[in-house]
């Protein structure tokens, strides 16, 4: 039988898995195949991802205020019915005026899981276990990425309908799975005590802020144009950069437990700085070796850190002011990434339009998040309480 810590956990793994993982990158592989077969043009498709984000972004600043209105329970099990229906809408071939909402509703619900569901589910979690909690959950993310990496291509001969369909009855299955953990009616521990209320907007809160959004410029390179580089820009194919998207997703699902336990050996705040210095790093490693070897490497590597930095930066909000503000201060992350992600993906669009130049954005990626790294170093609580 499932210890109550570790069933806990798996629901916020679920969460994102539904949410992020199907509800919004699931969209990725499918952009092919919907202009391939007319339901969409490419400017169309293009658009359709920007709506999904700003959904995203809504989500994010709605999600503190929601949760004082509803239940944080009830809103998580709403958040997860309306990104499965979202999914199964969109098997409609009615164009973008009808996709639309329905991609905004599932970037909404997204937020709203992210920033609702996860402070609950690590309000439950002992102190000793937060680390790994937190990696448990954040590796839905990198699940469902390879999830719809699998889906779509077993699927695709068929057309984009039964695509569509099958992401979403997977999208309720987990709803289902999980809908008597959102409950709180099972032995879970209490949450730590505080002795009072931290206040949320700190000096070291607006440094853990600023790093987190800049960290959305090593967010672009790869998740928008590694698979294009490997196909185009090395003449390798499109296979062949579907592969390293594939690579992308395995990272993903390993990296979180990864930092989850290296947070609880070194600390949140030792992780962060090393997980962003390895992360630019990888970034970079395009710039040197186009070999196959080195280019999975960073592809992995950057995969694992993505949302193994989102783990990290969530547990270290609540180490900086505690569960009271946890979500508030969350929320203010969440949104400024997806909104800085949308930024900076624009940007770096209209830089590779005027320059068709990849190693630019690659260059431009592992910059920002260097200097997201020397701004973590000083996001520190006084009289060392790091």
């Amino acid at each position: 039988m499932i210890n109550p810590v570790l069933r806990n956990a798996l629901a916020g793994f679920g969460a994102l898995l539904l949410g992020l993982g199907l509800g919004r990158f699931g969209y990725t592989p499918l952009i092919p195949v919907l202009i391939q077969e007319g339901w969409l043009s490419a400017g169309a498709a293009a658009y359709l991802g920007a709506t999904n984000l700003f959904g995203y972004v809504a989500g994010s600043l709605m999600a503190a205020t929601l949760a004082r209105l509803v239940p944080v329970p009830r809103l998580t099990r709403i958040s997860m019915v309306v990104s499965a229906v979202s999914l199964i809408a969109c098997a409609m071939p009615w164009g973008f005026v009808w996709f639309a909402p329905w991609r905004f509703l599932a970037g909404f619900a997204g937020g709203l899981l992210m920033v609702g569901a996860i402070p609950l589910i690590l309000s439950r979690a002992p102190l000793a276990q937060r680390g790994r909690s937190n990696g448990i959950i954040f590796t839905g993310v990198g699940t469902g990425i390879i999830t719809a990496g699998t889906l779509v291509p077993a699927l695709a001969g068929w057309g984009p309908g039964p695509v569509w369909i099958g992401m979403g009855l997977l999208a309720l299955l987990i709803a289902a799975l999980t809908w008597k953990q959102w409950d709180g009616d099972t032995a879970l521990p209490a949450p730590p005590t505080e002795a009072a209320p931290a206040r949320a907007f700190t000096l070291p809160v607006a440094l853990l802020l600023a790093a987190y959004t800049l960290d959305s410029a090593g967010f672009v390179p790869h998740t928008v144009f590694l698979a294009d580089y490997v196909a185009r820009g090395l003449e390798r194919g499109v296979a062949a950069g579907g592969l390293y998207w594939v690579l992308f997703g395995v990272g993903a699902i390993s990296g979180p437990l990864m930092v989850g336990f290296a947070a609880e050996w070194f600390g949140f705040y030792r992780s962060i700085i090393g997980v962003l210095t390895i992360k630019s790093a990888a970034i970079a490693i395009p710039l040197f070796s186009q070999h196959p070897v080195a280019l999975a490497i960073s592809a992995i590597t950057v995969g694992a850190m993505t949302p193994g930095i989102s783990a990290l930066a969530s547990g270290r909000v609540v180490e900086l002011v505690g569960f009271g503000a946890h979500r508030k201060v969350w929320g203010w992350l969440t949104a400024g990434f997806a909104g800085a992600s949308a930024g900076v993906g624009y940007l770096f669009s209209f830089l590779f339009d005027q320059t068709h130049s990849y190693n630019l954005l690659f260059a431009l990626g592992a910059a920002g998040v260097f200097i997201a790294m020397l701004l973590t170093i000083f996001a520190r609580k006084p009289k060392n309480q790091a």
